[in-house]
């Protein structure tokens, strides 16, 4: 499932700077079929990226969170309008798994049978925690260490990536 493309703005939900407002044809499709995590497309100028988001409704109003690390991938300002489209979430956790991550996981059962366990926005964080690093030693060298913390019985996010 797809949604056509539309326009919006930062900030027009709530006045935040870190929210974009949603349409109800757009969002309903997607709450209709249970689906409170979405991808999204979004572009500006020729630039697009994608990132995975949870469609969230407040007082009547559907709404994403659009980081500021997103805004300024796109270049993108608080008056400017972009345009969003959104898919269907068929990943496993709401969100990319990074390679190295996988393969140490595929390689460690205890450390993914702990993984599994865990509430799925708690493995979401984890997944960003590894995510931000952009070189591929150290996103393998933090996912041993992650998982290594996982089987000591460290659930704390802060202290995950923490040496022993």
């Amino acid at each position: 499932m797809e949604s056509p493309k539309f326009d919006v703005s930062i900030g027009g939900a709530f006045n935040s700077i870190h929210t974009v407002s949603i349409p109800d044809e757009i969002a309903m499709p997607f709450v209709d079929k249970a689906q409170k995590r979405v991808k999204v497309v979004a572009s500006f100028e020729g630039k697009s990226i994608s990132f995975y988001a949870a469609l969230q409704k407040r007082q009547g109003r559907y709404f994403i969170m659009f980081s500021k690390n997103n805004q300024k991938t796109l270049g993108i300002f608080p008056n400017d309008y972009f345009t969003l489209q959104f898919l269907e979430d068929t990943s496993k956790y709401g969100v990319d798994v990074p390679e190295e991550f996988d393969a140490v996981l595929l390689g460690d059962h205890e450390a993914y049978q702990i993984f599994e366990g865990l509430t799925d926005g708690k493995k979401r964080g984890i997944l960003y925690m590894i995510a931000r690093y952009k070189n591929t030693q150290t996103r393998i060298d933090k996912s041993l260490l992650l998982c290594e913390n996982l089987k000591r019985g460290i659930r704390d996010a802060k202290e995950l990536l923490k040496p022993f």
